[in-house]
């Protein structure tokens, strides 16, 4: 009997746990006008403070919305006001709508696309240096990508009964996030065949660096057999980042060496300063600013108090959750994402967390799953494409059939736990995508910008337009809109009461976010 058949059937024994599984939802979209062009406009004040607002917020720039849910114990809960905070916007904006897409829409000159503006407050003035930083080191372009991200947390008495060696509890929830981060790592190229949805782009966005992409349209680029070039080398490309390989066998050792890689300066930025004109323009000179700076496809979480370091908050109270962070926003979805798409994330999840996990080699990270998961966003789905298992090469699409099988076991469990159907339906049909690549969501794409002789930008548009009208056709209720104005209207007295009682300066500020980090030991 397999690790993963043991340990399901120790789930079944004891369902409580799955169903206090928590998930939560981060998905961006650009504010764009009617011809698709992006917003120089401030956030709206009528969608609150992006500060402090808990739903409504923004990302990079200041055109770059994130809408947030809580957190929920089942996917229609958690859909549910996924679709409501969309419907906020959707009946908030008169002359604009939300781009529905990963990649962006038309920009204006890198250095027009406006920084997110938090207001005055030492952590409203952290928060936009910060980007003043990312602007310097990787551009704006760039930054106005936009992803899904899924949360996900499981009950602390699961990595109990999962029997793990590490001598308290806190230690084993923190081992066994890792080691459902490590097959993450080893089978996220499957999330990317099934569900990544940007294999053409807008040619303005490229700036003119076409590279390798073809040329689809006048105004669209692409590549045949990509599934995701929002995840691929397209995006950010940075020599201070290329070389930072985190450990993923221990916490401990991941943030010894995210701590170096915040502590460590780069003579690029050292170049460049912390500050122009007698303003700040970085937050430091470090190969990463904060934390968060690192990109990666997945996440080790905790919360954070004020002022207080993720590094830090990490290594004393370890690992709370993890954040999905490679999906692709879903445009065919209003909410940029199914419900169909959330269950299997939730059993995908349950499958890294359960499967046997061996650690990787002494660098505690993967060449090898590195160079699927590269080689799948750019050729997914290229007849015959070969992956490396364990240093075999091997069709991809066996492995992903071999990978669904036991993804299902997990459905079922979650679908028996959870007194649903559903689960076991959102994995079988992942099986039609995998027997034919034209069922993807990449291929899909591509096929109606074909049939309809429509660039990327006009689709997306037109895609775009039609979910903010049906969003706002179903509007807000009574209770639902009272309740959005009484939240916008306090985040922005929270703002300003933030603004008025700052005792510091904003430097004063800085050097005690910095101290705020603690060595990991």
């Amino acid at each position: 009997m397999s690790i993963l058949t043991q340990r399901l059937a120790t789930l079944q024994l004891h369902p409580e746990v799955l169903g206090k599984s928590l998930r939560g939802i981060e998905k961006e979209g650009l504010r764009v006008d009617a011809i698709g062009t992006l917003s120089k406009r401030p956030h709206p004040s009528a969608l609150g403070s992006a500060l402090t607002h808990p739903r409504i917020t923004t990302d990079y720039s200041e055109a770059l919305l994130e809408l947030i849910t809580g957190t929920h114990s089942n996917v229609d809960s958690l859909m549910a006001e996924l679709n409501e905070v969309h419907r906020v916007v959707a009946s908030t904006l008169s002359d604009e709508l939300m781009w529905n897409h990963s990649m962006p829409a038309h920009l204006p000159a890198d250095n027009e696309i406006p920084i997110g503006w938090y207001g005055t407050s030492n952590t409203g003035m952290i928060k936009h240096v910060y980007r003043r930083g990312l602007a310097e080191r990787y551009g704006r372009t760039m930054q106005c990508i936009a992803g899904l991200h899924y949360n996900f947390s499981f009950d602390e008495s699961l990595w109990e009964l999962l029997d793990l060696p590490q001598p308290t509890a806190q230690e084993r929830r923190s081992a066994g996030y890792i080691a459902l981060i490590r097959n993450f790592t080893r089978y996220s190229w499957l999330l990317m065949y099934l569900f990544g949805a940007s294999p053409a782009v807008s040619k303005d966005f490229l700036r003119g660096k076409t590279g390798e992409l073809h040329e689809l349209d006048a105004q669209t680029m692409y590549l045949p057999y990509a599934t995701s070039l929002r995840m691929s080398d397209l995006g950010y490309q940075n020599k201070a980042q290329s070389g930072l390989k985190l450990c993923y066998n221990d916490l401990s050792t991941f943030l010894e060496r995210l701590y170096d890689a915040v502590t460590t300066p780069w003579p690029d930025y050292q170049a460049i300063g912390t500050h122009r004109h007698g303003e700040w323009i970085q937050l430091n000179t470090n190969v990463l600013q904060i934390e968060n700076e690192f990109y990666s496809s997945i996440r080790p979480k905790r919360t954070t108090g004020p002022c207080e370091r993720p590094i830090t908050a990490l290594a004393e109270r370890g690992i709370q959750y993890i954040e999905v962070r490679c999906l692709d926003i879903d445009p065919t979805q209003p909410t940029g994402i199914s419900a169909e798409t959330a269950r299997f994330v939730d059993a995908f999840v349950l499958f890294c967390a359960l499967q046997e996990s061996p650690p990787f080699s002494d660098s505690g990270w993967c060449p090898e799953s590195a160079a699927n998961f590269a080689r799948v966003v750019k050729q997914g789905r290229e007849p015959g494409l070969m992956l490396s298992k364990l240093g075999k090469p091997t069709p991809l699409k066996q492995w992903a059939d071999e990978l669904l099988d036991e993804i299902a076991q997990c459905a079922e469990t979650l679908d028996g736990t959870l007194k649903e159907k559903d689960y076991k339906t959102a994995v079988l049909s992942q099986r039609a995508k995998v027997a034919d690549p034209t069922k993807t969501p990449s291929a899909q794409f591509l096929e109606q910008l074909i049939a309809r002789k429509l660039s990327f930008h006009d689709f997306t548009l037109e895609q775009s337009a039609a979910h903010a009208q049906s969003l706002k056709k179903t509007g807000l209720s009574p209770a639902e809109l009272a309740s959005t104005q009484a939240q916008a209207t306090q985040s922005l007295m929270e703002q300003q009461e933030l603004e008025a009682n700052d005792q510091e300066s904003f430097d004063a500020y800085v050097a005690r976010f910095h101290q705020a980090l603690k060595k990991p030991t």
